[in-house]
């Protein structure tokens, strides 16, 4: 399937019309995915969103539930978003980061309502990376610039065309209904030669380093790899696996509600007992945690590393703390040789 790229906002305003449709916005230098009310509005021209789409199916503050006590009785009504939505223009390494989630949110000991009933209701429409920028590292984590692992559909950007692969039930029934012109062969030659030419030029070396983690928690390293952290947290909010939060209950009287807000390991009061005790009481133990928990116990826990490579914690952290050197810090002097 083809489209041409001046018919993109033209093929939004048809999805609009029929679902949320959340695509990337320009704001200043960067982009940011929201909700569009037209298809004019949706920018390509960056490589990869400020932050990732994860806030649309699991948003930085949402209302869980409300609640009402009254003489008759109490009263609570769930606050779950079942809206048809599509989330267009999302590189590969985000839409392997939902999938990520989807072991946080439904696994055999919890199952999310509000992350789920999302999820069901969002079809991804994929974007691939020509040129992939500096900070990304996707193909040493199992993805990749035209990776389709995730997806419903997968955008491949050929110069003045779009080739369409479809990749899932829910995109073809898609392709149907906005009508995709078949592809001829000239165009599936033009996105082969695309896919083949893309190149990620920072390889990262990872071999050997979860049995690395298993035994180095007491290891000197991390006194010195968390000297740069100022704990502000732009790594943590700007990557797309995290997914810590905190939720608390806003109530007047006997009316109220309760509510789920993202939270960062990288915070000081983020495992602060209530008895006044924190485990994790300076920047090393929560660096330590950081790495450990992306790259051993989610390992440990789903068999996947918590980590897609996007490279946006390099790019937004204010001190260039860049994890690529982190890993090869605990791998040792031999991994950065290479």
């Amino acid at each position: 399937m083809i489209i041409s790229k001046s018919a993109i906002s033209g093929l939004l305003d048809k999805l609009i019309a029929e679902y949320q449709v959340y695509a990337p916005v320009k704001e200043g230098a960067y982009s940011l995915f929201k909700q569009i009310k037209s298809g004019s509005e949706a920018d390509f021209s960056n490589k990869n969103s400020k932050i990732p789409p994860k806030g649309i199916l699991f948003p930085q503050s949402e209302k869980l539930f409300s609640y009402s006590v009254t003489p008759e009785g109490a009263r609570v009504d769930e606050c779950v978003d079942s809206a048809q939505k599509v989330i267009f223009g999302v590189r590969p390494c985000d839409a392997k980061s939902l999938l990520l989630l989807d072991n946080v949110f439904k696994n055999d000991k919890y199952e999310d309502p509000y992350y789920l009933t999302r999820r069901a209701n969002t079809i991804l429409v994929g974007m691939g990376c020509n040129d992939p920028a500096a900070t990304c590292f996707c193909t040493s984590m199992n993805t990749g610039p035209f990776d389709s692992t995730g997806m419903d559909l997968l955008l491949v950007d050929t110069g003045d065309n779009y080739v369409v692969e479809a990749v899932s039930d829910k995109g073809r029934e898609l392709a149907a209904k906005l009508g995709l012109a078949a592809a001829g062969d000239a165009d599936n030659a033009a996105a082969a030669k695309v896919k083949e030419a893309a190149e990620v030029a920072c390889q990262v070396t990872t071999e050997g380093l979860k049995a690395k983690l298993d035994g180095n928690f007491y290891d000197e390293i991390w006194d010195r790899v968390h000297e740069k952290c100022l704990g502000c947290g732009s790594c943590t909010y700007s990557c797309p696996t995290c997914h810590c939060f905190d939720i608390v209950d806003d109530a007047v009287d006997c009316n109220g509600c309760r509510i789920r807000n993202w939270d960062s390991c990288m915070y000081p009061l983020f495992t602060l007992h209530g008895s006044g005790h924190n485990p994790r009481t300076g920047g090393k133990e929560r660096m330590r945690q950081r790495v450990m928990h992306k790259f051993k116990y989610f390992v440990d826990n789903f068999n996947a590393t918590a980590c897609v490579g996007c490279g946006r914690c390099i790019k937004n952290c204010p001190v260039n703390l860049d994890i690529r050197e982190v890993l090869a810090d605990i791998l040792g002097s031999e991994a950065r040789d290479k």
